[in-house]
């Protein structure tokens, strides 16, 4: 059958992510899953392409939502942790996502002393308010925090694994998954399976490309478009740094988008909020075609 093999949040955009045994999927995504954004004290968000050194940054939020906590992934850094009392009474600011202005809450000026220290330039730490009300577009229509575009991004473990044989044919090391920071990973496991009956489908690379309407747990996504790749995969998320053309090299031999760019994993809108747990199985309910 085709299950959840991870369950990845980011509680602050283009910082580590943090595996999870289960979790509550809201209509924004994961639960904590980019709430908060480090932004220049302009309000410009920062993003792994200008600053990897957020790779670096190890954030853990408390199940209500209440502490984040800062770390450094930096060996020997020096940086000792931040644990925040996460404010949603501070003052509201327009921060800039793409070029579209939205709303942040400031979370202090100790958050934007230990980031701006770490990253070596200004900057501040803000969190998505409780009356954030952002559409975002595709197939499905939905909502999101500060993720890039839709609340979730899935990726298979077939599809990761035929990009390292691809590698592989040009003498290219294999990456790890993180640097396409998903947050649901699928794979094919042979729990449950009841012969014929079985479908394989999540052993077939880029599957997920052509899933319209999935249940997983209790939740239900809808796809809302594929997953348009950038400058961020060639960032080491271990080192916090850039290294060479790989993986945009080779999956621009393969897997360019009719669109523009190349493509790697889908994106989905949350249909029905619920309770997602590793282990679930992935039931497709709508099948369309791929869209490359």
């Amino acid at each position: 059958m085709a299950a959840v093999v991870d369950l990845i949040t980011y509680p602050v955009k283009g910082c580590a992510g943090t595996s999870v045994d289960s979790t509550h999927l809201t209509t924004a995504g994961l639960a904590h899953d980019r709430s908060f954004m480090v932004v220049s004290v302009d309000g410009v968000y920062r993003t792994q392409r200008r600053d990897p050194r957020l790779a670096l940054v190890r954030p853990t939020v408390s199940a209500d939502g209440s502490r984040l906590t800062l770390a450094s992934g930096e060996p020997g850094s020096g940086h000792g942790a931040l644990r925040l009392d996460v404010t949603t009474s501070a003052p509201r600011r327009d921060v800039d996502l793409f070029g579209a202005t939205y709303q942040g809450i400031d979370q202090g000026d100790e958050s934007a002393a230990w980031l701006t220290d770490f990253l070596g330039t200004p900057s501040r730490l803000v969190r998505v308010p409780p009356e954030h009300d952002r559409k975002t577009d595709g197939l499905t229509p939905g909502t999101s925090g500060y993720a890039d575009s839709s609340a979730v991004h899935v990726l298979s473990r077939a599809s990761l694994a035929h990009l390292h044989t691809r590698l592989a044919e040009r003498g290219a090391p294999a990456l790890a998954m993180d640097r396409f920071r998903p947050n649901i990973v699928i794979d094919s496991l042979p729990e449950g399976c009841q012969g014929e009956q079985a479908a394989d489908w999540a052993a077939e690379p880029h599957a997920e490309d052509r899933i319209r309407r999935a249940s997983i747990g209790a939740a239900e996504l809808g796809y809302t478009k594929l997953a348009v790749r950038c400058a961020v995969t060639l960032v080491d998320q271990e080192a916090g740094a850039r290294g060479g053309p790989e993986p945009l090299r080779t999956l621009a031999g393969y897997r360019r988008f009719s669109a523009g760019g190349v493509v790697f994993g889908a994106k989905f809108a949350v249909v029905r909020p619920g309770k997602l747990s590793v282990g679930d199985e992935v039931a497709v309910e709508q099948w369309g075609e791929a869209e490359t």
